[in-house]
C-alpha cells in the first residue's frame, strides 16, 4: 500500500493509504523494550518483580558495539524509566522510546510514499497525489472572525466569503468533495488550530482531516546551532498531509518532493517530515536502519566521553578550517567544493563510535551514510535539468549537513564527541592538502572555508582530478566570470560575505542584505535589482560602466525612502528571550506582541517595523503606520556599501589598466 499517513494510538498503529477515498488499515502494536543488566544476579528482586507484572523473556540482542544477553521486557517507557531508577542507572534499556508506526514499518521492510518493490534509494518514484491549496487572507494573530479564505483545486480558484460560519461551511464542503491527499496551507499550524475550533463551535466539520480526528504536536523552544528556534504547535490530520508552506523549513528547502524522499528514508509520515528539524530527521533515517538491520536502539547513552589530558582536548578540538580572503574583485575563479564533505569523511575513514577503539570493525555510520551520499550524488547531477530533483537535493542536502552536528550532539543515539572531533581533524587535513596541490599546479589560492577552496588559474581540470584522486572525495566545481569579497569593519576581509557571476550568468551569493532574512523587503528589493544590474556585466570594465547606473538607483531609492508603505520596512527576527535586560527593538517588540494578546515563545519570529530608533519604539508589521527615516537609511546605506565596494574595485582596476588580484 501507499502510506500516506501513519500513527499509533489506542494500541495500535494505524496507516491511511493515498487517493479519493483513503484506505485506512489498523494493526496491533504492543510496547516492549530491551534490558541488559551487568550483573544481573544483583537485581533479581527487580527481574522477579518485573516478571509478575510483565512478560519478560531472556533473549540476546545486537547493538553497534556488539551482542549482548538480556531480557525482552513488554511493557511501555515509563517502565523502562524506572528500571533506569531503581538500578540507579546501571540498567542499559534500548528500544523504550520509538515511534511504534515507525517499527512496525521496519520490521516488516516496508516505507512511506512508495510502491511495492521501491528502492528507498531511487530519486525515480511518482507523486500521484491530489493537491489543495487553501490561503487566508485575515492576518492570523489578529483577533476576530475569519472573513476571506480562497481555496485553488483541480486547476479552478474560488474566493469563499461571507460569514465565518458560511465560510468554515464551505471549505468543508469542497474539501470532501474534492477529497485531497495534500493541502499546502501558509500559516496552516497557525490557522487549522483556531479554524477547527470555530468549526466546532459551529457543529461544523472542516474536512482538514478524513476521520475528523487530529493528532496534537506540541510548541517547543530548543537550542539548535547558537541559536533559540521555535517550533509552532499542529493538529496534524488523520489520512491527509497538511503543508504549513510558510512555517515548514523543508517544504521552503525542498518542495512536496523533498518531503516524501524524506518520509521514504526516515520511515517517519511525511506530516511529520515536514515538520520537523534535519537533525530529527537524520536520526529517524539512522533509528529506521538500525531497527532494519536488528540492532537494538540505545534509549539513553552509555558511552560518556573518556576522560583525557588538557593538552590532547586542545588538540582535538579546533573546528573547520578556513584560509581569511584578501578583500577585492577578482576575475576568472574557480570553486571547488566538496559534496557533503563531513559525511563523506564519515564512510571513507570509518568514523563511528564503535571503530574507535576498533577500527578495522565495519562501522554503523558508515554503512548507513553511504547510500545518502550516493543519493546525493544522483540529485545533484540531475537539478539542474529537473526541479523536482533539485528538492530532492536539498532535504538530502541538510540532512547529510547535520549528521555532523549530530555525532556530538550528548543526546544523539548513534553519536560520540570524539567521532565528531575526528571530522574535523581530518577536513581540515582535506583543505590543507588540497591548497597544497593547488599551489602545486601554480594556482593561486583566495580563500577556504571547511569545504570549499577558491582558485584562480588556468586547468582547472587538471586541479579537480588530482584532488579527487588523492582525497577520494567527489568535488563539483563552479567557474566565475568574477568574484567579490567584501571587507569587514577593520578591512580584513570577510569569510562568509561575498557574491559573484557564475559562468552560466546565474549570481550566487553569500552573506549579503539580498541574502539574510532579516533584511526589510524594500531594501532586499533595491539590492537584487542591483545585483540583476550587476549580472549583466561579464567583465570587470563592464562593471565599471555601471557605475553611473547603480549609484543613480542608490540616490532614487533613498529619496523614495520616505514614500515606501511601511509594511515593507518590516524587520523579521527571531527572539532568542522573553526578557532582555537593555533596550532594543526586539524588546519593543516582545511588548508591543504582549498588548495585541499574542502570545510568544523563545525562538519564534517576530515583525516589527522602528517607528523611533533613539527610544526603539516599534510597531508590528501588520499594523505600521511610520518609519523612523532615519535609521532605515542607514539599513540602506549598509546594503549600498556592499554593492559600492565592487564598483569602485572596477573603477580601480580599470585606472591601473588591470584587474584586482
Amino acid at each position: 500500500m501507499w502510506i500516506l499517513d501513519s500513527c499509533s494510538r489506542n494500541g495500535e498503529v494505524e496507516f491511511w493509504e493515498r487517493g479519493r477515498g483513503g484506505r485506512h488499515f489498523a494493526f496491533p502494536a504492543h510496547p516492549s523494550f530491551l534490558l541488559h543488566l551487568p550483573d544481573p544476579h544483583s537485581h533479581w528482586e527487580l527481574l522477579e518483580g518485573l516478571g509478575s507484572r510483565y512478560r519478560v523473556e531472556e533473549c540476546r540482542f545486537r547493538t553497534v558495539y556488539g551482542e549482548y544477553e538480556g531480557f525482552s521486557v513488554h511493557a511501555g517507557k515509563e517502565v523502562a524509566g524506572a528500571v533506569e531508577r531503581q538500578t540507579n542507572y546501571e540498567a542499559q534499556i534500548y528500544n523504550a522510546d520509538l515511534r511504534p508506526d515507525q517499527c512496525w514499518m521496519a520490521d516488516r521492510g516496508v516505507f512511506p510514499c512508495s510502491e511495492e518493490g521501491e528502492s528507498r534509494f531511487s530519486p525515480d518514484f511518482a507523486c500521484p497525489l491530489l493537491e489543495m491549496e487553501i490561503s487566508v487572507r485575515d492576518n492570523p494573530f489578529a483577533p476576530g472572525p475569519v472573513t476571506t479564505l480562497e481555496v485553488s483545486c483541480d486547476g479552478r480558484k474560488e474566493r469563499l466569503g461571507g460569514s465565518e460560519r458560511v465560510i468554515l461551511s464551505d471549505i468543508g464542503g469542497l474539501i470532501r468533495a474534492f477529497d485531497p491527499d495534500v493541502i499546502l496551507f501558509p500559516q496552516a499550524d497557525v490557522w487549522v488550530p483556531r479554524l477547527v475550533s470555530r468549526a466546532r463551535g459551529y457543529g461544523i466539520d472542516t474536512g482538514i482531516s478524513r476521520s475528523g480526528r487530529f493528532r496534537k504536536l506540541s510548541g517547543k523552544s530548543y537550542w539548535s546551532y547558537g541559536r533559540t528556534e521555535f517550533r509552532v504547535g499542529a493538529l496534524i490530520p488523520d489520512g491527509r498531509l497538511l503543508v504549513d508552506t510558510r512555517q515548514s523549513f523543508h517544504y521552503r528547502e525542498s518542495g512536496l518532493p523533498g518531503i516524501l524522499l524524506g518520509a521514504r528514508l526516515t520511515g517517519l509520515p511525511p506530516n511529520l517530515t515536514s515538520r520537523f528539524t534535519s537533525g530529527t530527521l537524520i536520526s529517524a533515517y539512522e533509528t529506521y536502519e538500525a531497527l532494519r538491520r536488528g540492532i537494538a536502539v540505545p534509549y539513553r547513552k552509555s558511552d560518556p566521553e573518556a576522560v583525557r589530558g588538557f593538552a590532547a582536548l586542545k588538540a582535538a578540538d579546533r573546528g573547520g578550517m578556513m584560509f581569511q580572503p584578501l578583500p577585492g574583485l577578482y576575475p576568472d575563479v574557480h570553486e571547488i567544493d566538496f559534496t557533503s564533505l563531513y559525511p563523506s569523511l564519515i564512510v571513507r575513514d570509518n568514523l563511528s563510535p564503535e571503530t574507535l577503539a576498533c577500527p578495522e570493525k565495519e562501522g554503523f555510520l558508515p554503512t548507513v551514510l553511504a547510500p545518502l551520499l550516493a543519493l546525493r550524488k544522483e540529485t545533484k547531477s540531475r537539478k539542474g535539468k529537473d526541479p523536482r530533483y533539485a528538492g530532492m537535493d536539498g532535504i538530502l542536502k541538510w540532512m547529510l549537513v547535520t549528521c555532523f552536528g549530530y555525532t556530538g550532539y550528548r543526546n544523539a543515539k548513534f553519536g560520540r564527541i570524539e567521532v565528531h572531533e575526528a571530522i574535523t581533524g581530518h577536513a581540515r587535513e582535506v583543505l590543507l592538502q588540497s591548497r597544497d596541490i593547488a599551489e602545486e599546479l601554480g594556482f593561486t589560492v583566495l580563500h577556504g572555508i571547511v569545504d570549499c577552496l577558491w582558485v584562480q588559474g588556468a586547468r582547472v581540470a587538471d586541479l579537480k582530478t588530482r584532488v579527487e584522486k588523492e582525497t577520494s572525495l567527489h568535488s563539483v566545481v563552479e567557474a566565475y566570470d568574477w568574484l567579490v569579497f567584501l571587507p569587514m569593519a577593520d578591512g580584513s576581509g570577510a569569510y562568509n560575505r561575498y557574491y559573484g557571476r557564475l559562468a552560466d550568468g546565474s549570481m550566487k551569493i553569500r552573506g549579503i542584505a539580498a541574502r539574510r532574512g532579516d533584511t526589510p523587503s524594500y531594501i532586499r528589493a533595491v539590492q537584487q535589482e542591483m545585483l540583476e544590474m550587476l549580472r549583466t556585466a561579464r567583465t570587470i570594465p563592464e562593471i565599471a560602466a555601471l557605475g553611473t547606473s547603480l549609484r543613480e538607483r542608490y540616490r532614487e531609492a533613498r529619496e523614495n525612502l520616505t514614500r515606501a508603505p511601511p509594511g515593507t520596512m518590516a524587520i523579521h527576527r527571531q527572539v532568542s528571550t522573553l526578557k532582555y535586560r537593555h533596550a532594543c527593538p526586539e524588546a519593543s517588540a516582545v511588548q508591543a506582541c504582549a498588548a495585541e494578546g499574542i502570545a510568544l515563545s523563545p525562538g519564534m519570529e517576530i515583525g516589527y517595523v522602528v517607528a523611533d530608533a533613539r527610544t526603539w519604539a516599534v510597531e508590528l508589521d501588520w499594523k505600521a503606520t511610520r518609519i523612523d527615516v532615519g535609521y532605515y537609511r542607514k539599513l540602506l546605506e549598509k546594503a549600498w556599501d556592499e554593492v559600492r565596494f565592487v564598483v569602485e574595485e572596477a573603477e580601480k582596476a580599470g585606472r591601473r589598466g588591470g584587474s584586482t588580484v
